[in-house]
């Protein structure tokens, strides 16, 4: 039994050889009823996978396989490319450092409230790394030339989108992993989960109001989700309204997106935005030679440069977005694709990470209005749902400070143990969610305001915030909560100055309030 859909190939573990194994090279009515029965079978375990995908029983996808990784980052015989795609690849649940018993809540706890922070769907590239791969490509194609060894594939390979500058950075709409897929039946799942928060049988309810930046494939998921989670005719029925937050500049502390409106951040060319960029040149030097040199070996008068390299890497994931699967992703070896993922967790950490100093007053913003919503409780609204950018996100996991590390990510080497690992945190369509949680009393949680705890769920998966974690499932009592949270905020510093604002511009987001 298997899902009808087509995984990603899997790299297969390391030989003794120089490379990867990978790299070489009357019965008609009887099929009827065959056709007939896998087809319902496929269509049960979809909808199984849909709903509870806790409790799909993904062992039976041999090429799916969910492992923790290991904490030495060594190459494994459980291998699933999925995880090593830094952002790139598919939604997927994160397995690493999570709180055992999955996202049931804890005996005698309900949740009463939710608040979600959600990048985009899955998507093609943006127009500069889309514009990169085509001339990659272009270029191959142009010299007539046959491709051996792993790159052979190439031979008889086009690119993933025939009108590319179409599709450049908005949402994937074919394959098992389309974006807007991903989007309706995420909000299919949380309709499931949390439909004691939202009621539409009460007549002419107030409209729930949820958020979006402006960007186009931030808006569609939106709209996608909310089909999937208020029904698909929520605007014409008034049960909800998805409001439009604009990404420009002036709009100082009133935004979703504040890497755009932090006037400094934007234009402090050594530690700004470009940080992550200029860290990310100096880690994947430390790699890339290496594989140019074996590629050229195998196809002299080729000479790859490291960016073009580093693109045939991005396009693992993201042609399987678009196709289920790639034959990039079979090309590099799994050390070189731990390395390319240490790489995306590099630019992440220091464009707008815990590695940026700006990073932490960015993220303060939505952080802060959203624990002052949580300490109002369900009266302030059951429900609030943001949906914005990775590098929005980010930001704000650097303000919450959920996932600091000991030290900040070297780049002369990978640093194995780190928490922080961009596929499990932002991969596309990846959400955090802050679910308030009433719990019955209990003399071992007597440090709860009125027993209220706070826990923080990561693409399905429940992270404990160091520090603030004795309450049930190891969540974070709501006082401390608010203790920490005016504590990071102080460390942070005050958005409009660390950022270079005039007074008179907005200081905090003012949209965030239903009806």
């Amino acid at each position: 039994m298997a899902l009808c859909v087509k995984m990603p190939a899997v790299v297969r573990p390391e030989s003794n050889d120089r490379f990867l194994p990978s790299r070489r090279g009357p019965l008609l009515a009887r099929r009827g009823f065959c056709f007939l029965a896998s087809s319902f079978v496929c269509f049960a375990a979809s909808l199984l996978l849909l709903l509870s995908p806790q409790s799909f029983p993904l062992h039976i996808i041999p090429s799916f396989r969910l492992v923790k990784q290991q904490s030495n980052d060594k190459p494994s015989n459980q291998w699933n490319i999925l995880y090593h795609l830094g952002g790139n690849g598919p939604w997927i649940p994160k397995i690493d450092s999570v709180v055992d018993g999955g996202i049931a809540v804890p005996d005698g706890c309900r949740i009463d409230m939710i608040h979600m922070m959600s990048r985009h769907g899955e998507r093609y590239p943006t127009q500069s790394s889309g514009a990169r791969m085509i001339a990659l490509v272009e270029r191959i194609k142009s010299t007539g030339r046959e491709l051996k060894g792993p790159l052979s594939f190439m031979n008889h390979w086009d690119y993933f989108s025939r009108t590319p500058h179409q599709h450049f950075e908005q949402l994937t709409t074919t394959g098992p992993y389309a974006g807007t897929l991903e989007a309706f039946g995420t909000g299919v799942k949380f309709r499931t989960r949390y439909h004691h928060l939202w009621n539409d049988t009460t007549p002419h309810p107030p409209p729930t109001v949820f958020w979006a930046s402006e960007a186009a494939r931030v808006t569609d998921t939106a709209k996608y989700f909310g089909a999937g989670f208020f029904g698909l005719d929520y605007e014409q029925s008034g049960r909800a309204k998805l409001e439009i937050i604009s990404e420009a500049v002036d709009k100082g502390g009133n935004t979703l997106t504040p890497g755009d409106t932090c006037t400094k951040y934007r234009e402090d060319v050594e530690t700004g935005h470009n940080l992550g960029e200029q860290m990310l040149f100096k880690y994947r030097s430390t790699y890339l030679p290496a594989i140019a040199k074996w590629l050229q070996e195998e196809n002299p008068g080729f000479e790859f440069t490291e960016s073009e390299i580093f693109s045939m890497q991005e396009m693992c994931g993201f042609e399987t977005t678009v196709r289920g699967s790639s034959k990039w992703c079979n090309v590099f070896s799994q050390d070189e694709w731990l390395k390319f993922e240490y790489a995306r967790d590099v630019i992440h950490f220091y464009r707008a990470g815990p590695g940026n100093p700006y990073a932490m007053a960015m993220g303060w913003l939505w952080l802060n209005a959203t624990a002052n919503l949580i300490q109002k409780g369900p009266e302030a609204g059951p429900v609030f749902l943001s949906f914005a950018h990775d590098g929005d996100i980010v930001p704000m996991l650097a303000a919450l400070g959920l996932f600091d590390d000991e030290k900040k990510l070297p780049t002369d080497e990978v640093y194995t143990n780190r928490r922080w690992r961009t596929s499990q945190i932002v991969p596309m369509g990846g959400r955090i969610l802050l679910e308030r949680m009433v719990c019955s009393a209990s003399p071992s949680y007597g440090d709860s305001q009125d027993g209220v705890f706070i826990r923080f769920n990561v693409n399905d998966g429940i992270v404990a915030l160091p520090g603030c974690d004795s309450g049930p499932g190891e969540s974070c009592p709501l006082q401390r909560l608010m203790a920490h949270v005016a504590e990071r905020g102080s460390m942070g510093g005050d958005f409009r100055k660390t950022c270079g604002l005039p007074e008179w511009a907005p200081d905090r987001p003012t949209f965030l309030r239903q009806p």
